[in-house]
């Protein structure tokens, strides 16, 4: 209920659809905790969908970002019920030896205020965005 915040809700109903028959698992989650390690130690690729905030000028609202992240390079724990995508690839690795290739997929947001609508920016950037995501799932899955 964070207006553009909810853009991985939207992604997920988009592509849910289209993945019923495939070896792809969408998880919807209001935040990252310590037992998501057990879930993704069991795929080979995982994508992590969120908004962003940016104050960086070069970085208007609705453009999207993919970057690969990898174990190993997070900061060290702290007491947290929220994690980053990267610590949980640390735990996948630490408690499974399990090392998924992961990407993070950012769209930059808009309005993070009280609310359950996309900005407009964001709302146009939706469907580049699961097409991006389509994209990354077929290149992960031969």
């Amino acid at each position: 209920m964070r207006c553009d915040d909810g853009v991985a809700w939207r992604v997920a109903d988009a592509l849910a659809p289209k993945s019923s028959d495939s070896d792809v698992e969408i998880l919807r989650l209001h935040q990252l905790t310590p037992e998501l390690a057990d879930t993704v130690r069991n795929f080979g690729t995982v994508i992590f969908v969120d908004a962003a905030s940016c104050d960086d000028a070069r970085h208007k609202p609705g453009m999207i970002r993919v970057e690969e992240i990898r174990s190993g390079t997070s900061e060290p724990a702290r007491f947290s019920h929220v994690l980053s995508p990267t610590k949980i690839l640390d735990l996948a690795w630490q408690l499974y030896n399990a090392s998924p290739r992961a990407l993070v997929v950012t769209v930059v947001g808009e309005n993070f205020g009280h609310g359950d609508s996309l900005s407009p920016p964001v709302a146009t950037a939706l469907p580049e965005l699961v097409a991006r995501i389509e994209r990354l799932i077929k290149a992960s899955n031969p």
